[in-house]
């Protein structure tokens, strides 16, 4: 094989080859009994071609499980080089009491460099994890099918291209499938495992098996753009950059809003910035050109002139952020601090914001409850409202402030926002001091529908529970993945069961109205779980 294998350093790599958009699961072709369902033994050999990031830590997390290890790359000196790199990591494991030493003696004797394929003829499992591009992953796999036993289990750690695509032109697709580490793969515990259409279910269940008994945690998918991860979490960058491109708020306080309040554990803009912005743009490209531009997947202009101007994040030394020595860290917008008012009235029920009630009265503030439709009274007589579809100057003459959705209000270390110019700043001040009451920093950003969290776990909700209804992967993994896969503080079908389907549908349809290009349309799935919410309530 002439292709110079490398690998790309992050879990979100780029598409150079859009993926086939398959939704379901397919069986196999062949006629050939699968192989048994058992997870692959540790007595058995497992190869790795490619010795970059991803290629050196899958290496690492078989042979820590036990197996014998061949490492095999086309540039010449690659793959001994990988080895000794292996080794180094296997010292500092010792050095840091997380392996002993005769377990390190024993793995690095079970760890070679295989010069040439020929030398992976006897492995059982063979993962793949070079460059991210169609022609030369198929022509790998048509080079070791040459040389391996036909019960030999075949898989790629692609993130991006097709499963299937890439079995295409084999012998025996059914013995082909995916096994996406996530990057650094000796830490990071979710796998996710492709079927492709042609892969043979008892392919599946025994790689879904052998990454189990690894340590791993895997979850089944099948053979769609992105597969789960990349697909469902879309929407995490795309609505960010949306805000910001209205003029609503900067990429700091942004990115505030969803650490500090929305509970995750970066904010996009930063996120990107450490991923790559031509990884992360490329990938976002490759999805929505999968799935023949559907709007829900457009990419930003904004990042792609960020990309253009060879801003790429930490890499390049500045993306959103300058990562220059001595450049000082934009801080998110704060407002000064307000006096709290001494009372509000709340008017019916406030849904997810109703434990903000508790910690009120905590605070000294009288609460008094009347019949309404979910909203607070300021003493001024503007109304506080949870972040929906809407915008505050609909609202005129009545002054609105709109709060954003956290994750736990209790726990949330800032609270944010948004007014139309029409609010008084009286009534802004009684909202802020409202909040700062509670021991809690303030963010205000422009009037944008959906607010920050409010608008992004909304569209993560719909794109997950579309994933389920169209076969991608169950409701349980799907979760899994993303709380596991991307540190997401909950996952986005849970978050929606929590929000309620109706309050997640109809801030749907309100921004589908503000925006009608389809990006808020509610998927069918996600519409079906509102009316089922409905059915069950009216028994």
């Amino acid at each position: 094989m002439s292709a110079n294998v490398t690998v790309r350093g992050s879990d979100d790599v780029t598409a150079s080859e859009p993926a086939a958009a398959v939704e379901t699961t397919g069986t196999a072709t062949e006629t050939r009994p699968g192989p048994a369902r058992e997870p692959i033994g540790r007595d058995r050999t497992v190869a790795v071609v490619g010795t970059g990031t991803m290629g050196q830590g899958i290496a690492q997390v078989a042979l820590v499980a036990g197996h014998p290890v061949r490492l095999y790359d086309s540039a010449p000196g690659r793959a001994e080089e990988a080895v000794a790199a292996l080794t180094a990591r296997l010292d500092r494991l010792v050095e840091k009491g997380r392996l002993d030493a005769p377990a390190r003696e024993a793995a690095i004797g079970r760890l070679q460099a295989a010069r040439d394929l020929a030398d992976l003829a006897d492995a059982a499992l063979v993962v793949e994890a070079i460059v991210e591009l169609l022609p030369v992953k198929q022509e790998l796999f048509a080079d070791l099918e040459k040389v391996v036993g036909d019960d030999t289990v075949l898989a790629t750690n692609t993130s991006s291209l097709s499963v299937t695509a890439i079995a295409g032109g084999l012998r025996l697709p059914g013995r082909f499938v995916g096994l996406h580490f996530f990057n650094p793969a000796p830490l990071l515990p979710l796998v996710e495992v492709v079927s492709g259409f042609a892969t043979d279910p008892d392919v599946t269940t025994r790689a879904y098996e052998t990454v189990r008994g690894w340590g791993k945690t895997p979850v089944r998918c099948a053979d769609t753009p992105g597969f789960i991860v990349n697909r469902v979490a879309r929407p995490f960058y795309a609505e960010a950059l949306r805000v910001f491109e209205e003029g609503a708020a900067d990429p700091a306080t942004i990115d505030a809003a969803l650490r500090e309040c929305g509970g995750f554990r970066m904010g996009p803009f930063e996120l990107t910035d450490l991923i790559g912005q031509d990884v992360n743009e490329a990938v976002t490209r490759s999805v929505w050109e999968s799935f023949h531009q559907d709007p829900k997947f457009t990419p930003s202009l904004a990042q792609r002139r960020l990309v253009e101007s060879g801003r790429l994040g930490r890499k390049t030394g500045h993306g959103w952020f300058s990562y220059a020595d001595g450049a000082e860290r934009p801080q998110p917008h704060t407002a000064p601090p307000a006096e709290a008012p001494q009372r509000i009235v709340v008017q019916g029920d406030l849904g997810p914001a109703e434990p903000l009630l508790g910690l009120f009265e905590e605070a000294g503030i009288a609460v008094r409850r009347k019949r309404g439709d979910g909203h607070i009274v300021l003493p001024g007589g503007g109304r506080l409202m949870l972040a929906d579809g809407d915008s505050s100057f609909e609202f005129f003459p009545e002054e609105i402030v709109y709060f954003d959705l956290a994750l736990d209000y209790a726990r949330a270390g800032r609270m944010v926002l948004s007014t139309g110019r029409r609010t008084a700043p009286e009534t802004l001040a009684e909202a802020v001091g409202l909040f700062q009451a509670l021991g809690k920093q303030v963010s205000v950003i422009g009037d944008v529908p959906g607010m920050i969290v409010a608008r992004t776990v909304a569209m993560l909700a719909d794109l997950a529970a579309d994933a389920v209804d169209r076969g991608v992967a169950t409701a349980e993994d799907v979760d899994t993945a993303m709380r596991l896969g991307v540190n997401y503080p909950a996952g986005p079908l849970e978050w929606a069961e929590q929000l309620g389907h109706r309050r997640v549908c109809d801030l749907l349809r309100g921004l589908h109205e503000r925006y009608p290009t389809g990006r808020y349309g509610p998927s069918q799935a996600i519409a079906r779980r509102c009316a089922d919410a409905d059915a069950e309530d009216s028994r």
